[in-house]
């Protein structure tokens, strides 16, 4: 049955009248009692009439209190989970029907259909119930005619105004403005990388030919990728992990593996910004600390080339200041002698971490409603520092030429595979997908939220940022040559953390006002890391919640802070004095592969199994339009050939491990892989676990286990409203 509503929210569902009429008979046993009377004196007011309509009860039983009625006075034991407001067009109601024949404000349940909900009190107001007689209401000045003339009793074709009202317990959190929930996403989605990693590899693949894949790579493969997921999160409402039984539920090991993922992040991630808090509170000081070569942590091997005039000698032993103190104080790796030796725990660092996650836990440990305010600070903070440092690196002296050395391409570079393969990593671990937080962030949002537009605004902020940091970074990369007489590319040596705390660090201490760009400088690291920590935790939180609720749902703040507590005790390894060796060996191994093959089988879920044409159906129910050949075709078969493309690079050029002048053993590059596979073994585990308690022959099971399982669905029909 066709059926046109107007849906303003979440809460508005359209419902087909069948479910709602009473048969023939039961109108033909009413249609003896007429109350002229009571009809007209609700004719006479139309619009207190139709808020004193209600229909309740989409449940099997329903709870019936025998106040008025057939009299039947025995209750079923159930409550029913959702309430039902419609008005019925005035000329459809006829003397014949029952609800002429109830008093004013009084609930009337005939054969287990209750008349009217919540105890009498009216559903929706008189702006949404208001319409002109005779027609069905659907949100714009034209009107569809209602049917229903002649002396029997006919019901119109569709309900002019539907509320649907959720009860309590099946009420989802929502962010609190559309605001929150962007600046969470973008605040995911430029974390430390966009600083680091994109201008390294930039310059190191061509330079501003390095665009043109990056450029390529994110047209067909990240940004549907960024879209699939919010589409996702917000359509199905739930989180990582019971998001699969409404999708394929063969699948659902991939929401566990995830989880995992996320929580390997979480141990070695913030001890990144452990480290940026020790600098930020050693910048607190006249002279910042690792300028000079007098403090107990040098070695004789220490010059400071930049304040020892112009005749200073550069050995191939020397090392600078800024490098020591990270090595030699920060860190203290001279007390590792490598993995099978990783020493104690930094004190030091541990207090840092304790601060960060002490952090973490006040901001997400009441849900999006607080991180969602956080975020206003978190967020926006690195573009207020970005701008200040682009501004001041571009008055340093030499600047041009490291702006010359990050764009001019290098455009025979493109004929190298390494290019193409580093350029689909970084925009896809820029962007995010597969993490479980795109489908967490996105459940919270309206059903009707424009998560297209937003798809495209923040994957379009996350690539332009990431281009802007490349300026912030070689505008002082070029100063930095300057100052020591040497080409960009010899002080640009330093990749990963290593080019913020040290090069980047070491620049902006021989800058005037060096205390203060020192203090914003690391701030921003602080901030950048922190946002990544909400969403990543919140992913993991958000899909335990939604698989275990009766357990989780009323103990939020004590779960939360068990996962944190887990987290720091995590990062224990990562705070000893040769914690720096595991970090590089998580962030190799523990997050490269095994995300971009849970992504992969999750593409393949949605686009070959739940299905294109069901999933494009979903979306246009969202939206009101659907995904164009474009997005269906990069869904289907881009995205899945570009994902195969890096696991396969990444089969053949394992990552090489080496840290300062560390060379890893052989038998870590095995831990490495056994770290990933711990991860990724949920996948195919849960498989086997599903077919093996689902009843049935070999095929049934199959069957099941890649059907959706079915759940009270509401028909969403004719949406012709977008809300953004």
């Amino acid at each position: 049955m066709d059926c046109t509503c107007n849906l303003q929210d979440e809460s508005k569902l359209c419902v087909d009248n069948p479910a709602f009429l009473r048969s023939e008979e039961d109108e033909s046993d009413q249609s003896q009692q007429p109350q002229p009377q009571q009809r007209r004196k609700r004719e006479g007011h139309p619009a207190q009439h139709s808020q004193s309509r209600g229909l309740s009860g989409l449940s099997s039983s329903t709870a019936a209190d025998g106040r008025h009625g057939n009299g039947n006075n025995s209750s079923t034991s159930s409550t029913t989970p959702i309430a039902v407001a419609m008005e019925m067009n005035e000329p459809m109601m006829r003397e014949s029907s029952p609800l002429s024949s109830a008093p004013e404000n009084e609930d009337l349940q005939e054969k287990g259909r209750l008349i009217r909900g919540d105890n009498g009190a009216p559903q929706g107001t008189e702006k949404e119930f208001a319409g002109e007689k005779g027609s069905v209401s659907n949100g714009y000045p034209s009107a569809t005619q209602s049917p229903g003339e002649g002396g029997t009793v006919a019901m119109p074709g569709c309900p002019r105004t539907l509320v649907v009202q959720q009860t309590p317990g099946s009420h989802r959190e929502t962010w609190s403005k559309k605001m929150d929930f962007l600046l969470s996403v973008i605040g995911y989605a430029v974390d430390l990388g966009n600083v680091w990693r994109f201008p390294y590899i930039c310059y190191q693949n061509g330079g501003g030919a390095f665009l043109l894949p990056y450029l390529l790579m994110a047209l067909f493969g990240g940004v549907p990728l960024f879209y699939m997921e919010l589409a996702l999160g917000q359509y199905h409402r739930s989180g990582c992990i019971s998001i699969w039984k409404h999708i394929c539920p063969i699948f659902k090991g991939i929401g566990f593996a995830i989880c995992i993922i996320a929580l390997y992040i979480a141990f070695y991630y913030n001890t990144i910004m452990a480290w940026a808090m020790y600098y930020f509170l050693s910048s607190f000081n006249y002279q910042l600390p690792w300028t000079s070569c007098g403090n107990p942590w040098n070695t004789i091997n220490c010059t400071n080339y930049l304040q020892s005039g112009d005749n200073v000698t550069w050995e191939p032993h020397s090392i600078s200041p800024a490098e020591e103190f990270y090595t030699r104080r920060v860190l203290q790796v001279h007390r590792s002698g490598g993995l099978h030796d990783l020493g104690s725990v930094s004190w030091q660092l541990a207090l840092c971490l304790l601060f960060i996650f002490t952090i973490v836990y006040f901001s997400i440990w009441k849900g999006v409603k607080t991180s969602g305010k956080v975020v206003w600070v978190t967020a926006t903070f690195p573009y207020v520092v970005l701008l200040v440092l682009l501004v001041r690196g571009a008055t340093l002296p030499g600047a041009w030429r490291g702006v010359v050395f990050y764009l001019k391409p290098d455009w025979s570079k493109l004929l190298s595979t390494t290019v193409w393969v580093d350029a689909a990593a970084q925009i896809f671990f820029s962007l995010g997908p597969g993490f479980g937080v795109l489908l967490a962030f996105a459940s919270y949002n309206p059903f009707h939220n424009n998560c297209y537009k937003d798809a495209i605004v923040t994957s379009s902020i996350n690539c332009l940022t990431s281009f802007m940091s490349g300026f912030v970074i070689f505008t002082v990369l070029g100063y930095m040559a300057e100052m020591r007489h040497l080409e960009v590319s010899e002080v640009a040596k330093d990749t990963g953390p290593s080019l913020l705390f040290i090069t980047y660090a070491e620049a902006i201490a021989n800058m005037p006002a060096s205390t203060f760009f020192a203090i914003i400088f690391f701030l921003m690291i602080i901030t950048l890391g922190l946002d990544s920590t909400f969403a990543g935790l919140e992913g993991v939180i958000t899909a335990m919640m939604d698989e275990f609720p009766d357990l989780l749902s009323k103990r939020r703040e004590l779960f939360v802070l068990g996962i944190i507590s887990v987290c720091f005790l995590g990062a224990l390894t990562t705070l000893t004095y040769g914690g720096a060796y595991v970090v590089k060996l998580f962030e190799d191994y523990a997050t490269g592969a095994p995300v971009i093959v849970v992504v992969f089988l999750e593409v393949i879920a949605v686009s070959w199994f739940y299905g294109m044409p069901r999933f494009c159906r979903d979306v246009q129910l969202m939206l009101g339009f659907s995904p164009g050949w474009y997005w269906r075709i990069c869904w289907v078969a881009i995205c899945p050939i570009f994902l195969l493309f890096i696991i396969c690079s990444f089969l053949v050029f394992p990552p090489q491990l080496k840290l300062f002048h560390y060379d890893y053993p052989p038998w870590s590059t095995v831990l490495g892989y056994c770290i990933g596979i711990s991860s990724f073994i949920c996948v195919p585990a849960y498989m086997v676990y599903l077919l093996v308690v689902t009843p049935g022959t070999l095929k049934q099971r199959l069957l099941k286990s890649i059907t959706p399982e079915p759940g009270i669905e509401i028909p969403r029909c004719d949406i012709i409203t977008n809300a953004v």
